[in-house]
C-alpha cells in the first residue's frame, strides 16, 4: 500500500518569509479508505510538533504555516492495525519562483 499512497504538498507565500502550507495523502479512493489516521511529525519548533488527522474526507489534510523548510514525517494507522511510514520534503517557494532553503 505504500506505493499506493504518497504526500502533497501545496503553498501559499504570505510575505515577510512567511507561508501558510498544507500537506495530505494523495492516493487511489481505495487506498485512503483503508487509512483510519495520519500522525504527522513537524520540526520540533512548532508547537504541538506531532499531530493527528482522521477526515477520509479531506485526505488526512494538515494546515499550518511557517519560514522554513524541513521533512515532514507521517505515520499512517490502517484500518487492520497496521501502519505504514512516509516522509516529504517540504518545499517553500517566494512569488519569484525562488526556493526558500532556510
Amino acid at each position: 500500500m505504500s506505493k499506493e499512497l504518497k504526500i502533497l504538498q501545496s503553498e501559499e507565500y504570505q510575505g515577510e518569509d512567511w507561508w501558510k502550507w498544507a500537506v495530505w495523502l494523495e492516493g487511489n479512493a481505495e487506498a485512503l479508505d483503508h487509512v483510519e489516521f495520519v500522525e504527522w511529525t513537524l520540526h520540533p519548533s512548532f508547537r504541538d510538533p506531532i499531530r493527528t488527522t482522521r477526515n477520509r474526507s479531506d485526505k488526512f489534510r494538515l494546515e499550518t504555516g511557517g519560514w522554513g523548510v524541513f521533512i515532514i514525517h507521517a505515520r499512517v494507522g490502517i484500518k487492520d492495525g497496521s501502519s505504514l511510514r512516509l516522509h516529504h520534503s517540504l518545499r517553500l517557494h517566494y512569488p519569484s519562483g525562488e526556493e526558500n532553503t532556510a
